[in-house]
């Protein structure tokens, strides 16, 4: 009997869709049990487990019932996928939701095994470029 190979990119696209249909089971079912997420900016934020993405978008769904994913650009090396992302909608109390990052999925089998994540909150108000380098490389900050 021969295994038949799966493309990695459509288990991502998979993500896509049951999100953007906020099917909580169907968003669950793109990930193995044993999901290991990585948060390399935010290392407490990492986890382990299929039930924690339960959660997080049981969440998600409920405070942004509007929310919509778009895969904004998508490379796929080996069982490697490469995605940049943007969410976006409105929270419950009327203020707009925008996330864009990078999020790297390893697939196996059909399904998410892993994934490094860098998705993060549009920061629309944050200054310019030289006050963001003054803010990293203050070394006063640090003390």
């Amino acid at each position: 009997m021969s295994v038949v190979e799966v493309d990695p990119s459509a288990v991502v696209q998979r993500l896509r869709v049951a999100t953007n249909a906020h099917d909580i089971d169907a968003i669950v079912a793109c990930f193995t049990p044993d999901y290991r997420n990585e948060t390399p900016v935010h290392p407490e934020r990492s986890f382990v487990g299929d039930e924690q993405v339960r959660r997080n978008w049981m969440q998600i769904l409920a405070a942004i019932p509007d929310v919509s994913t778009e895969i904004v650009a998508l490379v796929v090396s080996g069982n490697v996928v490469w995605t940049e992302w943007e969410h976006r909608g409105t929270r419950r109390d009327g203020t707009a939701h925008l996330m864009r990052g990078v999020v790297v999925f390893a697939v196996t089998a059909g399904l998410i095994a892993s994934a490094r994540f860098f998705l993060e909150p549009v920061d629309a108000a944050g200054g310019d470029v030289d006050a963001a380098v003054r803010g990293q490389v203050d070394v006063r900050r640090a003390s």
